[in-house]
């Protein structure tokens, strides 16, 4: 057993809860782990509550004074990331997203003309500057986004560190809510490279009049997107479902799952879907192909190919044998590969190489 004590400090609401799963693997496996909203111990500019710009650091250090944390896992770049930096405690940082595309789309297209967002961006791009420099090691969620990393920063030590899933919540539940045969979509709006793609559902829906597409999802550039889809009869769109309750009853009912998304680093949607045991047809972006062994596990689609969706639709409804062994393979895939507690093994293993508590 390693003796260690790890401080995980986590952003967004969505991240904890899955930050929670992991922070659970590693205490059931004798680690001294301590879970916290990065937030509450950090703030400073450009926070919007003018009053956090002049924010201490007095809450960070008694945070470490108090927990005397041997590692310290970050999942975004902010001010806590600068904190736990200056702290001289062994730093890693979680990489889920693209930050640098990211960062450049919201730019381009949100925030085109907003002057004083862009100002706030570039000097959120500062911080996140130091904290790539400097963090112990970066932690990507698969191959794709590590070698985006070693392109930024060569001499950095990078370890992929694949996302966990947790299989027992993913179970068919009873449902008859939806109209069939159907094809679900759950993602965001929030990013416009990931969720301009959805503009190819037109042709592909207008092909297939007596399929039903659900999309479940909600953001910012929802109304870029919509205007285009409501149109047709056989599209609902159903907003945001509530995790993972309502979640697991839309991937139970629906006939298959797709994921079309501009960019994706690796698609934590998809895993579930796969764990349902649902053939799934995803845009080969980003780290989809990693997750996806095309023709084996499910089905990978070039970016704007809305002829191969169409086929691969149809071929799948025609084929219903034939779809559930791809479901069944694409399950037993995910549950060889992919686990909180896989997750956080690797995740000790890594931070055993860099820190001095690191013997059994």
């Amino acid at each position: 057993m390693i003796n260690m004590r790890l401080l995980i400090a986590s952003g967004a609401k969505d991240k904890f809860v899955y930050l929670e799963e992991l922070s659970a693997a590693l205490i059931n496996m004798g680690i001294q782990c301590k879970l916290v909203r990065d937030i509450d111990y950090a703030r400073g500019f450009p926070s919007k509550k003018i009053s956090d710009w002049f924010y201490s650091d007095k809450q960070f250090r008694k945070l470490i004074d108090e927990f005397k944390p041997d590692a310290i896992l970050i999942e975004r770049c902010t001010h806590f990331g600068l904190f736990a930096i200056k702290s001289k405690i062994p730093v890693f940082l979680y990489m889920r997203g693209d930050y640098w595309k990211e960062s450049k789309a919201a730019k381009e297209t949100l925030y085109k003309d907003k002057p004083i967002m862009r100002l706030v961006i570039w000097f959120r791009d500062r911080i996140a500057e130091k904290c790539f420099s400097n963090a112990t090691a970066i932690l990507p969620i698969s191959h794709y986004l590590e070698i985006e990393i070693k392109n930024r920063y060569p001499k950095n030590s990078t370890y992929i560190l694949r996302e966990g899933v947790d299989h027992s919540i993913w179970y068919d539940v009873k449902t008859s809510s939806l109209k069939h045969p159907c094809v679900g979509i759950l993602q965001n709006a929030n990013v416009w490279l990931k969720t301009k793609e959805l503009l190819v559902l037109p042709k592909i829906i207008e092909a297939l009049p007596n399929v039903t597409f659900y999309w479940a999802g909600d953001g910012v550039y929802r109304d870029r997107v919509l205007p285009h889809l409501q149109k047709y009869d056989n599209f609902k769109w159903l907003g945001s479902l509530e995790y993972p309750d309502k979640v697991r009853e839309f991937l139970s009912e629906i006939d298959i799952y797709a994921l079309m998304s501009g960019m994706d680093t690796l698609g934590v949607t998809v895993l579930e879907a796969m764990l349902m045991k649902k053939p799934v047809i995803a845009t080969s972006v980003g780290g989809v192909p990693e997750l996806i062994d095309d023709q084996k596990t499910g089905f990978l689609i070039d970016e704007g190919d809305s002829q191969k969706w169409i086929k691969t639709i149809i071929w799948l409804f025609s084929n219903y044998d034939q779809a559930k062994k791809i479901g069944d393979s694409a399950n037993k895939f995910v549950k060889e590969n992919y686990s909180w507690e896989k997750m956080a093994q690797d995740l000790l293993k890594t931070i055993s190489q860099h820190t001095r508590n690191n013997t059994p």
